[in-house]
């Protein structure tokens, strides 16, 4: 049986080559789909998950990380009266403008401002300088992946937010989101002073050092790290039932909500999972198109096996391990390439296309079974053929 099916699949080298580039681009298309709709949910919650803050205090209308009504800085104080918080800072995350006013052009930042090496700043994340750095005035950490477009060189290049320099003091790497803009990382006492320059004036070329929040200046969060051996939720309901106007999420319950939101509110899991749906529907064409004319080809062979007495799950199987080999064949090679695409956008774009075991194995078998429903045509061929079709001329 293996002879037959493999003699049939290669009988024909470049209608196999068709089938297998038909299959390898169904298996890249379902895998960085899927890696793309797991990277993007787990990069929306990539500061989150990453901070060693426990507790997340927000305003009651947040709705994700970037998506929050501003909280008076003066919470920040409240939040360290109550009991169990062993440490607690403020954290701003704001959409601004990023200015190269030498040649007149602007981009878009996410400018996240907090306590260095505090509970926010991934300090494991920086390639060059430290995020001690930013206790400079107006200086600035950026993403690596961000460079090309806020198109800045080196470490001590300056731009400007605002009407205010930017002095690139650090780099970090692995920190860019999908859903945000180039991350912009700095002091609370500069993001603060950038999100209240203006936009359109003049960068001032020596501006007095960023002054401290007062205690009604906007943040959006208070990040809280507990007491040893306390108990979350517990604390969760102190601080709100202590502190007024604020809602308290356990890191967990962050991300989830930030994740939720934009898997199912924003259209764009739905999109991508549209996008594996199109590969799968496109694999099982082809297939289905390579395999039929196989069998059409090899119709009489079929009837002599019947003719000689051959059942028909034998028949069946053979097809079957056509579809099995060319599912295998279409696979590796279309894994191999997905794993080289997911390194590439990693390292040059910021962009996580997630390729897990687990997810490389459902690939596998989403791949064998939508070549193996493929066979389902052929076989419905194979059903109908008459064994006297030999004796014909």
């Amino acid at each position: 049986m293996a002879s037959i099916a493999r003699k049939n699949l290669l009988e024909d080298i470049p209608r196999f080559l068709v089938a297998q580039i038909g299959i390898l681009f169904a298996v890249s298309l379902v895998t960085i789909q899927t890696g793309m709709q797991a990277g993007f949910t787990r990069s929306t919650s990539k500061l989150i998950d990453e901070s060693p803050a426990d507790i997340w205090v927000s305003s009651p209308s947040m709705e994700h990380l970037g998506l929050t009504l501003p909280i008076p800085y003066d919470r920040l104080s409240q939040v360290r009266r109550v009991a169990g918080v062993d440490r607690a800072e403020a954290a701003t995350i704001r959409l601004t403008v990023w200015r190269r006013v030498r040649v007149n052009q602007v981009t878009s930042i996410t400018l996240i401002g907090g306590e260095p090496n505090g509970l926010l700043l991934p300090s494991s994340k920086i390639t060059q300088g430290s995020f001690s750095d930013l206790r400079q005035p107006y200086a600035i950490v950026a993403d690596s992946a961000s460079l090309k477009t806020i198109q800045i060189q080196q470490l001590g290049d300056t731009e400007a937010i605002g009407s205010l320099p930017a002095k690139l003091v650090g780099l970090a790497k692995g920190t860019q989101s999908i859903v945000f803009d180039n991350i912009i990382f700095t002091s609370l006492e500069s993001a603060n002073a950038y999100a209240t320059s203006s936009l359109t004036a003049t960068p001032i070329a020596s501006p007095p050092a960023p002054k401290a929040l007062t205690p009604t200046d906007p943040v959006s969060f208070v990040l809280v790290q507990a007491q040893p051996g306390e108990d979350l939720a517990s604390l969760k309901q102190r601080l709100e039932s202590t502190v007024p106007g604020i809602r308290a999420y356990t890191r967990a319950e962050m991300s989830s909500r930030t994740q939720t939101y934009w898997q199912e509110r924003s259209g764009i899991g739905f999109i991508l999972g549209m996008g594996a749906v199109v590969g799968i529907i496109v694999g099982v064409v082809i297939v289905g198109q390579i395999l039929y004319a196989s069998v059409s080809d090899h119709i009489k062979e079929f009837g002599t096996l019947k003719a000689m007495g051959a059942s028909d799950w034998f028949i069946y199987s053979v097809i079957v391990e056509q579809a099995l080999w060319m599912a295998i064949l279409g696979y590796v090679p279309g894994m191999g390439m997905c794993l080289g695409v997911a390194a590439w956008t990693a390292a040059t774009q910021g962009i996580t296309i997630l390729i897990t075991p687990v997810s490389a194995i459902v690939v596998l078998g989403t791949t064998v079974l939508m070549c193996v429903s493929s066979a389902f045509f052929a076989i419905q061929k194979v059903t109908r053929v008459d064994p006297a079709i030999v004796f014909k001329a």
